[in-house]
């Protein structure tokens, strides 16, 4: 009995590993199709930090607020705020970037093959 235990176990945590590697998959694609789709290096997807740059980048705001993305409590509010702009960026709305935050494996391939178009935000002076 403990054997066919045993083995279920195991037979789950592969199930369960890979539905987490076929996600990690689609956020990669979705955010290079992203990145793409905002004239940025696609491949910026897969490198840990640069990534969180060009996602600064492209919803129009300043490098240092990368640092901001650091402070505890600090990170929240930049990142809401991140993400909102990002989202008006592809001429969506709040719900979206809401959506972005707490279901991006919906939201970025959707942004990511759907019909949003990237408009790049004013430069700030």
């Amino acid at each position: 009995m403990q054997m066919q235990e045993t083995y279920a176990a195991q037979g789950m945590s592969s199930i369960v590993l890979i539905c987490w590697l076929a996600v990690v998959v689609l956020l990669i694609a979705s955010m290079w199709k992203v990145f793409t789709k905002a004239g940025k290096p696609g491949w910026a997807a897969i490198i840990p930090i640069y990534n969180l740059i060009v996602i600064l980048q492209i919803a129009g705001k300043p490098i240092w607020w990368f640092f901001l993305l650091l402070i505890p409590l600090v990170n929240l509010v930049v990142g809401i705020m991140t993400y909102v702009a990002f989202a008006k960026n592809f001429g969506k709305g709040v719900g979206f970037a809401l959506g972005l935050i707490f279901l991006g494996f919906i939201f970025f391939p959707i942004l990511a093959w759907g019909s949003a178009q990237y408009q790049a935000p004013a430069p700030s002076m």
